[in-house]
């Protein structure tokens, strides 16, 4: 009899388990909310099994791909970082638009006390600076994935140079750490399942309510990106229909990563994703970690919008030149956005600073922004993560015309 339980599992497809937990993990909480707490143990379990690996396995896996990589051999990166750059301007874009035509109102009240984020470009950039040259320990200790990459890298260029032992020692480390995650992932639906069932009933839905039309634009915009922006952007590169290849990301990397809501957390799923894809691995293990912290085309949006509710609010008129600017600004700031659940409000302020409105304001509207995160920052993640996917596939399949149409 605990033999059927387990073919189940082992024939049934991941993204239905994950469905069915989601459904499970709802029901428990309106039906037995007392007993959230103790399955919410198995969403914190998850995720923290998800971020205690993903430091390594990225550090190990980009030595290993750098170290491995013969000379002559394309790695792809070049297309991967200019999609990575529009996807995240066109975003923007999107978000600033769509709150000019939707403009948003919020309720800010007396100045709020709040950790103060970067208040100009010069902070986010130097932020970034200070994250290549981190020490190594520390970063992978607190996974700062700037500078993971960074030493990775530059091990890997180093170890290019080392004995053939050595580099299929790194090899070997890689698989066995990809071994692991494996394993790990196999538990997503137990995780999905705590972090449902603790989520709907600590807040469920009653908090939202004042805020739909905040929301209603956030996610509108969101899901605009992910079903026309970035099909055709990838319509624009690969000429075939983008759907199949959308879909397959939004499935099986947007959906953890909604529940998750922490793109580093996601970077193992996606890996995992880009293999079964047949992927270039010398493209993937680097880009993949690299679009967790760079390619923030749901911060972007989240950054646009809420600086423009700020403004409507307080009666700021918001001419073209300005929205433009914002539209770079935004776009940049959301590339210095941390991978980790709301890591892009801090920097509503400096988006906030265009159009002179104070800090103690701006972060008002960060205090928002946490109130709906329980959406915001989920389908923010579920964006982002997808399209670390849905683009690196495009540039091994554009840089490859003979694999533009196998089966996602």
């Amino acid at each position: 009899m605990i033999l059927h339980p387990l073919r189940w599992v082992q024939r049934t497809s991941l993204v239905t388990q994950i469905v069915i937990a989601l459904f499970a993990g709802i029901a428990l909480a309106v039906f037995l909310p007392a007993a959230t707490p103790k399955v919410a143990i198995l969403g914190t379990l998850f995720i923290s099994a998800l971020k205690a690996v993903a430091p390594v396995l990225v550090f190990s896996l980009v030595i290993s791909a750098i170290s491995n990589h013969k000379p002559g051999e394309a790695t792809h990166m070049r297309p991967v970082l200019f999609l990575y750059l529009v996807g995240t301007l066109a975003a923007s874009v999107v978000g600033v638009t769509a709150s000019l035509w939707f403009p948003s109102t919020l309720a800010l009240q007396a100045p709020a006390n709040a950790a103060n984020g970067p208040t100009n470009i010069q902070d986010v950039l130097l932020a970034l600076l200070m994250n290549v040259v981190d020490n190594p320990v520390r970063a992978l200790m607190n996974a700062n994935y700037i500078g993971i990459l960074a030493w990775a890298v530059g091990l890997g260029l180093a170890m290019r140079h080392a004995s053939a032992g050595t580099r299929a020692v790194m090899h070997d480390v890689s698989a066995s750490i990809s071994t692991i995650i494996q394993v790990v992932i196999r538990f997503a639906p137990l995780g999905i399942l705590g972090l449902v069932a603790s989520t709907f009933a600590e807040a469920g839905t009653q908090a939202l309510w004042g805020y739909a039309h905040l929301l209603a634009v956030l996610l509108g915009c969101m899901v605009f990106v992910a079903l026309a922006v970035n099909p055709l952007i990838v319509f624009l590169a690969l000429r075939v229909n983008p759907y199949p290849l959308v879909f397959t990301c939004l499935r099986e990397s947007g959906v953890t990563a909604f529940f998750t809501r922490s793109s580093a957390a996601n970077i193992p799923i996606n890996l995992a994703l880009a293999k079964r894809l047949n992927l270039n691995e010398d493209t993937y293990s680097i880009a993949i970690p690299l679009g967790a912290t760079i390619n923030m085309a749901g911060a972007a949006i989240t950054i646009s919008v809420l600086s423009l509710a700020a403004a409507h609010t307080l009666g700021i008129a918001v001419d073209a030149p300005t929205a433009l600017l914002l539209c770079v600004v935004a776009a940049v700031c959301a590339c210095g956005a941390s991978g980790v659940a709301g890591g892009s409000l801090l920097l509503i302020p400096l988006a906030c600073s265009l159009f002179g409105i104070s800090n103690d304001v701006a972060m008002q509207v960060v205090a928002i922004g946490f109130i709906i995160g329980i959406l915001q920052d989920s389908a923010e993640t579920a964006l982002n993560s997808s399209t670390d996917v849905l683009f690196t596939a495009v540039a091994c399949r554009w840089a490859d015309p003979a694999h533009k149409h196998p089966a996602p």
